[in-house]
């Protein structure tokens, strides 16, 4: 609702609502309060259109996420929302699924001036149409980067964090090593398979097999794992691209008698609090995620006070924690 419209439903001018938004002591208390009972009655918060009207600026950014139910994206979440509370800013968030249908939808909110920015951690596939879209206004990709253009990006060296999680896995014997991937449409993917192939390259494996999973679910993980344990061979290690694929895997090698890691190692991605809930604990690749959310913050906040700002691309660092899974 515009302040015109607000005017309109208490019976005062423009010129007052402003007033009463601004705490004026000029207003007439009979004025005030109509003023006040006609935004409570629209559900809109006072201080909210003030600073609307004043810098014509919601302080509200929009986050798209591919997948809230996945740990990492959660966690990234959690630190957006922190870092946009300490720059005096809100989140509204938009569980997208990479579908450019309810991204769309979504970014019907630029046309009301609903938000100032927006934080995407949608599939790399998807950044033209979404570059169509957002148009000008300031935009982040997080943890899902393009190579150029205009967009900054913050995320981790998926390539390098997959080579080296497959070196492990070789330097503890095992020569047979699958992968459990998710949709190529996503960057992360494509560089972490890229880094999966290349380190059996370097090590001279012939030995590979890839299974793609459908979402970065436990039951996707746990589908594709009893996929590979029906083929020819049998691997003697997986590497899931993400915890969640990992934890499915070990259920269903599990339940087909086997044992993690003696007759199978398992080795996950992302870090989250469930590589430590499982049984054994999952050996993974810690990203940053919190970090990587509160840095995303800081630049899409950077460009949203400073439209000149530079495009900026942030690595982060990365760690691989081994535990009894492997």
């Amino acid at each position: 609702m515009s302040i015109q419209k607000i005017a309109r439903l208490a019976g005062v001018s423009v010129a007052t609502v402003s007033r009463v938004l601004n705490n004026s002591d000029t207003v007439k208390d009979k004025n005030r309060e109509k003023v006040l009972q006609a935004i409570k009655e629209s559900n809109y918060q006072p201080n909210l259109l003030a600073r609307q009207l004043r810098t014509a600026r919601s302080s509200m950014i929009l986050v798209m996420v591919s997948d809230i139910s996945n740990p990492f994206c959660a966690e990234v979440v959690k630190g957006i929302e922190e870092q946009a509370e300490k720059s005096g800013y809100r989140i509204l968030l938009c569980n997208s699924g990479s579908d450019i249908e309810r991204s769309r939808s979504s970014l019907q909110l630029l046309s009301g001036k609903i938000v100032d920015g927006i934080i995407t951690m949608d599939a790399f596939s998807k950044l033209p149409e979404l570059t169509r879209l957002i148009g000008k206004t300031p935009w982040v990709q997080c943890a899902e980067y393009a190579n150029a253009g205009d967009v900054s990006c913050v995320g981790i060296n998926d390539s390098d964090a997959s080579q080296q999680m497959v070196r492990h896995l070789i330097n503890r014997g095992r020569r047979k090593i699958a992968l459990i991937n998710h949709d190529l449409n996503y960057k992360y993917a494509q560089l972490r398979q890229q880094g999966y192939l290349s380190e059996l390259e370097r090590s001279q494996l012939s030995w590979q097999a890839i299974g793609y999973a459908s979402e970065l679910s436990f039951s996707a993980g746990k589908k594709n794992m009893l996929q590979l344990l029906a083929g020819e061979e049998r691997p003697d290690a997986v590497f899931a691209v993400s915890d969640t694929l990992a934890a499915g895997a070990m259920a269903a090698i599990r339940d087909a008698g086997l044992r993690v890691p003696e007759d199978i190692a398992v080795a996950g991605f992302d870090g989250s609090g469930l590589a430590e809930m499982v049984s054994p604990p999952l050996t993974t690749i810690a990203q940053p995620s919190r970090d990587i959310g509160r840095k995303a913050c800081e630049l899409v906040v950077q460009r949203i006070e400073n439209p000149e700002a530079v495009t900026e691309r942030i690595i982060m660092d990365w760690h691989l924690i081994e535990r009894a899974s492997t």
